[in-house]
């Protein structure tokens, strides 16, 4: 018997119960401590890692284009035109660099002050990592007329690095497969990956990125994108405020250094009543902000409230203008590029070096001045704007006070269409938020009522993205989802912060019909939490129930199916060539299922397939949420023709 196995009968701990992980062992082990999961997030994680290192190349000023490409069997693909990662022999490891960059943890040139002032890639985990998670992977350096070549299999080099050519081309060639043994999906999203190649060609201007995707449509046509920005933020705001109605016809732009911080930000009012900030730290979005967000809200809020007090503009106003007031309606990219980020928050995505606070105050607060000055109309405009968002905003309070003055842990405080769980752990708790009262009855029965709560909802609820932030709280159905769930809103630091640790359901589930009305429903109670709750979304609360399409009978034998696909599937398997014999029954809605159907397919934990709601881009969300509920009608059309699918009815 082994002194391990004997320690373990005996319980007893020792030098010989410690495990020491070589190399890139621990990240194959433990791969979600380095990429966040094994998922499509972190499928897609691999991708940014390496493109970092490129753009990371072009912010030291040696690569202007960057080439992503998706494979057939999902491999992918990054050159670039940088200077190519050095292949010479490394002085304390006595092998290539080339071989040290890619096998070992925490090594590169980021590291080194001189070879890069700034770094993306510095904040995330390397591209080490993904060697060590792809089961393929080769990596080509043209570099002083030559090329060089190293392939790895799950981290492990296959050979030393050597020269197989000439060349008169510089640069980095990476290529590698995702590890089919360490992801849950394997393949690539190209939406995904055009969102994130666009920001980047905002933030860094000047830089060409392109992106093909070699894996044929069904037409056989092949995807690809080419993105490049002259004017960056400019460009980038635009983009986002699209297809929301501008109160100045050009953003205000600034771009600068103080205290040796890099500083860019882009702002521009609109007609809506909501905030849209996106902060970035050397590219990286920093979507629970830090101390350049807050640099930037204080210097915005001295700056215009200074010059309305100065021109006389409050004086009739009979209560305080608050920070929020100066921002609703305002959309903004802030980005700064800093030598050495200190990151903090749950996911590492807030900034927290002070010095980074007052440079960003002070540049906003010098351009701002000016900007104001030299343009009194679009100052007035924006003031205007500021004034009506106080006024409608302590006609809020009211409204807002009547949400949180419900005792939510008290039967009398629930909303009476409530059906609430009997379990009070909120960990193990969910809520079905469930279109129209027959399917809140079916669901009411069919739920299992120890952690399973029901809330019907009355018609369509209301749309935020197009109304006041009182008009909101006033709404009934409104309300009643604030009241069941336990939260409200409005903290002294932040009057729209929600106290999420209040929440009583960890689950939030909407459940609607699989038709155009449902998906409206699923989209208007989406750009609520979003605008309204977005803690809900980033902590992974918010999900969204999958009712089937249809049900094939033959006999006693039930198949249900949630796609076309399965539909025939279930056919050719039941039918034995009868057809005559089946009974194809389509769902036109969760009120034509009896309680035990709606359970067994869209309740129950072991059968459902529930969705989790993501944001994995907060500026491509901003700008999704603002098409489909603003009054732009061409683009919303043509969106929902390129990616709603439903079920055949007639089929």
């Amino acid at each position: 018997m082994s002194e391990e196995e004997k320690n373990a009968q005996s319980g007893q701990y020792s030098a010989s119960n410690i495990t020491v992980l070589e190399g890139l062992e621990a990240v194959r082990m433990r791969p979600a401590m380095y990429i966040g999961d094994v998922n499509f997030r972190g499928l897609h994680h691999l991708v940014y890692e390496v493109v970092d290192n490129s753009i990371d190349e072009a912010l030291a000023g040696y690569c202007t284009k960057i080439d992503v490409s998706i494979n057939p069997d999902n491999s992918i693909v990054v050159d670039d035109n940088g200077r190519g990662i050095p292949v010479d022999m490394h002085e304390k490891e006595h092998r290539s660099a080339l071989e040290v960059v890619m096998t070992v943890l925490h090594a590169g040139g980021k590291f080194d002050k001189g070879s890069y002032k700034v770094s993306g890639g510095l904040h995330g985990v390397g591209v080490s990592c993904v060697n060590a998670l792809s089961d393929a992977m080769t990596v080509e350096v043209y570099r002083d007329g030559k090329i060089y070549r190293q392939e790895y299999s799950r981290g492990l080099p296959l050979y030393p690095v050597k020269e197989v050519g000439t060349t008169d081309r510089r640069g980095t060639h990476v290529q590698f497969h995702p590890d089919p043994s360490i992801f849950t999906v394997s393949e690539y999203d190209y939406g995904t990956l055009v969102n994130r190649l666009r920001e980047l060609a905002y933030l860094n201007k000047g830089i060409e990125l392109n992106i093909h995707d070699l894996r044929p449509l069904e037409d056989g046509s092949l995807q690809s994108d080419h993105f490049f920005s002259e004017k960056g933020l400019h460009d980038f705001i635009n983009y986002l405020d699209q297809n929301r109605e501008k109160l100045m016809p050009e953003p205000i732009c600034i771009e600068g250094e103080r205290n040796g911080i890099p500083i860019e930000i882009a702002m521009q009012y609109n007609t809506s009543f909501s905030e849209n900030l996106h902060s970035y730290v050397n590219n990286i979005n920093t979507h629970e902000g830090g101390t350049h967000l807050t640099g930037f809200r204080s210097g915005l809020t001295r700056t215009l409230k200074n010059y309305a007090d100065k021109q006389g503009m409050l004086s009739k106003l009979k209560f305080d203008i608050t920070g929020d007031d100066f921002r609703e309606g305002l959309t903004a990219i802030i980005s700064v590029k800093v030598a050495e980020p200190q990151f903090e928050g749950q996911t590492k995505t807030k900034l927290g070096n002070t010095e980074v606070k007052g440079a960003v105050d002070s540049a906003v607060s010098e351009m701002l001045e000016n900007y104001l000055e030299e343009h009194p109309k679009e100052a007035k405009q924006i003031v205007d704007k500021v004034i009506l968002a106080a006024t409608a905003r302590h006609a809020a309070r009211k409204a807002r006070e009547m949400v949180q003055r419900g005792n939510v842990f008290s039967s009398g405080g629930l909303p009476g269409k409530l059906a609430d769980c009997q379990d009070g752990d909120p960990s193990v708790c969910e809520i079905y938020f469930v279109e129209g009262d027959s399917a809140g009855g079916s669901a009411k029965q069919g739920r299992d009522r120890r952690y399973q709560a029901i809330l019907p909802l009355r018609g369509k609820i209301l749309n935020v993205e197009k109304a006041q932030r009182h008009r909101a709280f006033e709404s009934e159905e409104i309300k009643n989802i604030y009241t069941a769930l336990g939260v409200s809103v409005g903290t002294p630091e932040d009057s729209q912060a929600l106290n999420i640790e209040k929440l009583r359901y960890h689950k939030i589930i909407i459940m609607t019909d699989a038709d155009v009305d449902g998906s409206h429903i699923d989209t208007l109670m989406l750009t609520f939490f979003f605008r309204y709750m977005p803690e809900l979304i980033e902590n992974g609360y918010v999900y969204l129930a999958t009712p089937p399409l249809y049900l094939v009978r033959k006999g006693k034998k039930n198949v249900y199916c949630w796609t076309e696909d399965d539909r025939i599937n279930a056919i050719n398997e039941l039918s034995g060539g009868d057809e005559k014999k089946l009974h194809v029954q389509r769902y036109k809605g969760l009120g034509e299922m009896n309680p035990e159907q709606l359970w067994e397919t869209t309740m129950d934990p072991e059968n459902r397939q529930l969705r989790q709601v993501t944001i994995e881009n907060a500026a491509s969300a901003d700008l999704v949420f603002s098409m489909l509920m603003g009054d732009d009608v061409p683009p919303r059309r043509e969106f929902i023709e390129r990616n709603a699918t439903y079920a055949n009815i007639d089929a």
